[in-house]
């Protein structure tokens, strides 16, 4: 897990970042999913959501820029998985309110 920062500024920009992160309901859907599977790749995804695969991809993209999920290339497929250090962060993060 990342340090929590010490300085209060730091901590609230570092925990807006993640919440921004988060503020689509897609994107949270697409957090619960893989806290569940403990893994997908993009088609799978794309399966359980009601949108096209392009869609789902800028979603992830953007969870993998803020650093709450990781993905990894296993052929012509992409993985991907939480972060459980940036998860653990932003609930410590969220705590120190």
């Amino acid at each position: 897990m990342p340090p929590v920062p010490t300085a209060e500024s730091e901590a609230n920009e570092q925990l807006a970042r993640l919440a921004k992160a988060i503020a689509h309901p897609t994107r949270v859907a697409i957090l619960r999913l893989l806290v569940r599977e403990e893994g997908c790749i993009v088609g799978d995804i794309v399966d359980r959501l009601p949108l096209a695969q392009s869609t789902v991809s800028q979603h992830l993209k953007q969870l993998k820029a803020a650093g709450l999920i990781r993905g990894e290339v296993d052929g012509p497929r992409v993985c991907y998985c939480v972060d459980p250090g940036a998860i653990a962060l932003l609930k410590e993060l969220v705590t120190l309110l």
